[in-house]
């Protein structure tokens, strides 16, 4: 998900969409360890997602964005 599209989403939207890649990164862990991962760079896709929509929240939190 790209920075752009998350700036349209509200913010109880991006808490939610936080919580489901965070579950998703747990998924992708869970198959890493059981050896069934293919993609082994969603991890890092998913990872960076997170971090994206963190910063918009805090950004949002100190009146920057």
């Amino acid at each position: 998900m790209k920075a752009n599209e998350i700036l349209n989403l509200t913010t109880a939207e991006i808490e939610q969409n936080i919580s489901s890649l965070k579950e998703e990164l747990f998924n992708l862990r869970f198959q890493l360890a059981t050896g069934q991962l293919d993609n082994t760079a969603r991890i890092k896709q998913v990872r960076k997602d997170i971090a994206r929509a963190k910063t918009i929240l805090r950004q949002r939190e100190l009146g920057i964005g």
